[in-house]
């Protein structure tokens, strides 16, 4: 399914994409923007079972390799990406909207967090982590922060690559075999583990609902983002 508009292509994925072929028809589609070619992307897709290492991984985080390890050119350090994860890519032009990355990055965790907040999930940013938090239950009954969506950005001549990923109903257990983004002390956690909604179609809706409020932030200028 792709859902266009005048200048940003929205475009769904109805089976996995592997890894490198999603890279690089990503990295072939920021080549055509930077060059007025094409127009910009949101690419929403999921990956059959990886691991991948940003720019800052740590070859001591990487547990138990039992699914392929990819290099990727985006920013942190080791992160799962599998089915039941929602991935997000985003090709888009910051000499149009802003050419700020952190203010970016600020906009992007908000609009992750607002399409969460639409299915029932209270999800935050926390002062020293990049990625998306929210509260889960641990196993004595009491509350914790645990992580259910991460960020990882590049920005290649002010056109962006890569985005994020929301742990909507993945195994959890695939995470064991990295510390995730290099956070040993923190769990992760999905929609589904929480007992919300979990289905790629509700948050995709959910998505593209609060996408408008996302580019209008974007294109803003940077305020108070502490």
């Amino acid at each position: 399914m792709s859902i266009s508009t005048d200048d940003i292509e929205w475009r769904v994925e109805p089976t996995p994409v592997a890894y490198d072929e999603a890279i690089a028809a990503m990295e072939a589609r920021a080549a055509a923007v930077t060059a007025g070619a094409a127009r910009e992307l949101v690419w929403l897709l999921e990956h059959p079972p990886v691991y991948t290492g940003g720019t800052s991984a740590d070859p001591a985080e990487l547990l138990d390799p039992r699914f392929p390890v990819f290099k990727a050119g985006r920013g942190g350090r080791y992160t799962y990406h599998g089915p039941g994860q929602r991935i997000v890519y985003l090709v888009l032009d910051l000499n149009r909207r802003g050419r700020d990355v952190r203010h970016f990055v600020h906009s992007l965790e908000g609009w992750v967090i607002a399409a969460l907040a639409q299915i029932g999930i209270e999800a935050f940013r926390a002062p020293g982590r990049i990625g998306i938090w929210t509260m889960a239950p641990r196993a004595d009954g009491g509350m914790e922060e645990a992580k259910i969506g991460a960020i990882g950005v590049r920005v290649r001549r002010w056109v962006t690559l890569h985005g994020f990923s929301v742990n909507l109903a993945p195994d959890l257990t695939h995470f064991g075999g990295i510390v995730p983004c290099g956070l040993a002390e923190f769990p992760v956690t999905s929609a589904a583990a929480l007992g919300k909604a979990s289905d790629f179609a509700t948050f995709d809706a959910a998505l593209a609902l609060a996408f408008p409020a996302f580019l209008e932030t974007l294109s803003c200028p940077r305020q108070n983002e502490a």
